[in-house]
């Protein structure tokens, strides 16, 4: 199921906790990727679908320097497949010993016109990763290569990553807060409820610098506040 462009447009313009609060109302609680935070906050909201890959425990005669002289390598072949505007998202066992991708792989992905980068281990050289325009989400900086700790063995399969589920083709969307995973058949639905959400928080933000309670106000639990968001929405014809 592609990611529709109307979809994206609109979960550029909400946040992840929105996003996660519609979630919630679905029963899905763990679909925050668990410590993966911006390298460089305030850069736009980072939005597209998932394109895994796996690392598992690195045993040393299997990865050697030598192995990045094959082109096959895993870690390689993900860096020049992963599709334009979609997320690379590093299952790292959520261990940030060593890293799980520097600048020139990073750099060769914006190159290439992916949405962004997340793992839930750390990467190298992270201020040239940072400034980068392409979104990169991680855990700590990590200077040793991924050899040391990471063997990369699968490409674009279901993952774990910050303990949350990440299949293939999941939306992906990251802001200052963090990385939300969307399951793909939900996208279009959860992009809809979070734009209204979003809409609705802006007017109970402009109450509250009022000086308006917020009980009955949010939630919206008084029916007048519901009537006063509609006609509030109707001034702005949104």
């Amino acid at each position: 199921m592609a990611l529709k462009p109307a979809t994206r447009d609109k979960l550029q313009t909400v946040s992840t906790a929105t996003i996660t609060t519609a979630l919630f109302k679905r029963g899905f609680r763990n679909q925050m990727i668990q410590g993966a935070l911006p390298l460089r906050p305030g850069k736009p909201t980072m939005v597209g679908e998932a394109y895994t890959l796996r690392y598992m425990p690195a045993r040393e005669d299997r990865n050697p320097i030598s192995v990045f002289q094959n082109r096959a390598h895993p870690q390689r072949k993900a860096v020049e497949e992963c599709p334009v505007g979609a997320v690379f998202v590093i299952d790292s066992r959520k261990d940030p010993r060593a890293a799980s991708a520097g600048a020139i792989l990073a750099t060769r992905l914006q190159v290439r016109s992916v949405a962004g980068i997340v793992t839930d281990g750390g990467f190298r050289d992270t201020a040239e990763i940072a400034a980068l325009v392409m979104p990169s989400y991680h855990v700590r900086p990590a200077a040793p290569t991924n050899l040391t700790c990471h063997e990369a063995i699968d490409i674009n399969v279901p993952i774990g990553c910050g303990d949350a589920p990440v299949f293939p083709g999941d939306v992906i969307v990251g802001d200052d807060d963090g990385c939300v995973v969307i399951p793909a058949e939900l996208a279009d639905v959860i992009a809809d409820e979070a734009a209204d959400m979003t809409l609705f928080e802006a007017f109970v933000t402009e109450k509250v610098k009022e000086g308006r309670s917020i009980l009955g106000l949010y939630p919206a639990t008084d029916p007048q506040s519901n009537v006063d968001f509609e006609s509030w929405r109707a001034t702005r014809d949104r």
